[in-house]
């Protein structure tokens, strides 16, 4: 087993402790999700955190510490991890589970105001095209 200065499984083990500022995890479907990273990542200059896939029908997007107490977007949960519970490591941290976009290849977190945004952008986007069929 690997040992880290650091508590913080939101900060990588290089990280010093001075980094050490936690991460709260936001969930959604998976179809929102991908169409929200689309959206960030087509965005100017939207930064993307990491996303991970759970293998199933939902996306976590790493967002700050903190999110979770005004997280308000229906259809999608905030959970905060107070600095437990949540490995950014790029290994995967489950079984069946993997980064869509792993830490060290994303920014440190999304913001949560343009997570917001890309959320509401891609359920407006889902509607359309399901209503459409």
């Amino acid at each position: 087993m690997e040992t880290s200065q650091s508590n913080d499984p939101c900060t990588p083990p290089e990280a010093s402790a001075a980094d050490d500022a936690g991460c709260d995890l936001v969930t959604v479907p998976a179809r929102q999700g991908l169409e929200a990273v689309d959206i960030l990542r087509r965005g100017a200059g939207e930064a993307v955190g990491p996303v991970l896939h759970d293998g199933g029908g939902t996306l976590g997007f790493v967002v700050p510490a903190g999110t979770a107490a005004g997280w308000d977007v229906p259809g999608s949960t905030c959970t905060g991890t107070d600095g437990r519970g949540l490995r950014l490591d790029p290994l995967p941290p489950g079984n069946g589970s993997d980064w869509l976009l792993p830490p060290g290849e994303a920014y440190p977190a999304t913001d949560p105001a343009v997570l917001r945004r890309a959320l509401g952008e891609a359920a407006r986007l889902i509607r359309a095209a399901d209503s459409c069929r």
